[in-house]
């Protein structure tokens, strides 16, 4: 959940002027309840499907393991997940009362995210992997400038691409426990199609696009030049990719703090960035 106001006030930090603190309360109230919608979705899911019972847990993977230890409150988390999916669309009824219509554009592709994440994506290779990363950048970021300023700068799209590959190569990296149990249940992401290895190989790719993106925009001015102080923590991809390409799917036990790194990275690079912005 740390990600969520991380990604939310890059989104505002990439606007001309920071909004007033009512409507900046609201928008990260309705991100903050989008990604609790979507997770406690795919918790109920997952439990109902029968996978939370294969998966091996680990601190970064698995689920959180309520659901198995508590059957008795599948209901109640069923019905927390309608709350919290209302309270969203109620919320961005008023955020797109106060921006205007453009923010119906990244309101819709949020919400069919949350919808959609865990009983049709995960049965595509290239929507599971680029699902989270557009749910945190473009949606995430852009949707937090637009509702705050009723529209979205090239700064704020070119802020939105470092959480974009970020977000696809952390769950990327948190898939490679799960394969079997995954495959087990019908799920086809790309860990499970195209293997351990490849997903290594893909990982890096996204880390190289993070990189790029930073570079980029530092270079084509959408960014400040200070903004290259988000390249600090990008030695964590490191770990994270030779601990993946070494053990596979095995990783999770072998070594977590890899996994570990890759979460840190993820939400340190946007929070640097966002920071530089709000620097000017």
């Amino acid at each position: 959940m740390l990600l969520t106001p991380v990604c939310v006030a890059l989104g505002l930090a990439a606007g001309p002027d920071f909004p007033d603190a009512a409507v900046a309360a609201l928008i990260l109230l309705g991100g903050l309840a989008a990604h609790a919608a979507v997770n406690t979705l795919n918790e109920y899911q997952d439990f109902r499907s029968g996978l939370d019972q294969r998966t091996i847990r680990t601190p970064f993977s698995g689920g959180s393991g309520a659901l198995p230890a508590h059957p008795e409150a599948a209901p109640a988390v069923a019905i927390l997940a309608m709350v919290l999916l209302g309270l969203t669309t109620g919320i961005g009824a008023l955020l797109l009362a106060h921006a205007g219509w453009l923010l119906l554009l990244p309101g819709v592709l949020g919400f069919a995210l949350i919808v959609a994440y865990t009983r049709w994506l995960n049965r595509s290779p290239l929507l599971c992997l680029l699902a989270p990363g557009i749910g945190f950048g473009p949606v995430m970021v852009v949707g937090s400038s637009i509702a705050a300023t009723g529209n979205a700068s090239l700064t704020a799209w070119c802020a939105s691409l470092l959480p974009l590959f970020l977000g696809s190569g952390l769950l990327l990296l948190n898939q490679l426990p799960d394969i079997e149990a995954d495959r087990a249940s019908g799920r086809r992401h790309l860990a499970i199609h195209y293997g351990a290895a490849a997903s290594a190989h893909v990982y890096a790719a996204l880390m190289f696009a993070a990189l790029g993106s930073l570079l980029v925009g530092v270079g084509g001015g959408l960014l400040p030049m200070h903004s290259l102080v988000a390249l600090l923590p990008f030695p964590l991809a490191w770990p994270a990719w030779q601990a993946a390409r070494q053990h596979g799917q095995r990783i999770g036990q072998a070594r977590p703090g890899a996994l570990g790194a890759n979460v840190a990275l993820t939400l340190l690079a946007p929070a640097l960035l966002a920071i530089s912005l709000c620097l000017g």
